[in-house]
């Protein structure tokens, strides 16, 4: 099952959840006032969608996390990469490096990087 994309709105208050969890929606209310100038009825809006998008989860007013940080972070880059440079790593660093040069300490921390990640030869 695909999991529902975060928004960028969705991925900032997810990491006030990512730091504070198990958090009470009540100081999740206050801390969503402070950072966002939000309306309890706002981040109570919120937390009903971050649920439905299998996110969080919430019981008896208290927040807790159901995806982690790292993982939602893998699939917003994979998403990213695939909608953007049709899946291909090559291409986007072609994008992001555009003729700048890398120094030969870069060159090697990506050639380890690309060597753990191979696919084997069969």
């Amino acid at each position: 099952m695909e999991r529902e994309k975060l928004y960028d709105g969705e991925y900032r208050f997810m990491q006030i959840i990512w730091e504070h969890a198990p958090i009470n929606s009540g100081e999740l209310v206050n801390l969503c006032a402070e950072a966002f100038e939000w309306k309890k009825s706002t981040t109570y809006t919120m937390i009903k969608k971050m649920c439905d998008k299998g996110y969080i989860s919430s019981n008896n007013a208290v927040i807790d996390v159901l995806v982690s940080k790292d993982l939602a972070r893998k699939e917003a880059s994979a998403d990213f990469v695939e909608r953007n440079f049709n899946g291909s790593f090559a291409d986007l660093f072609v994008a992001f490096y555009d003729g700048k040069k890398i120094s030969e300490k870069e060159a090697k921390e990506l050639k380890k990087l690309i060597d753990a990640y191979r696919e084997p030869v069969v």
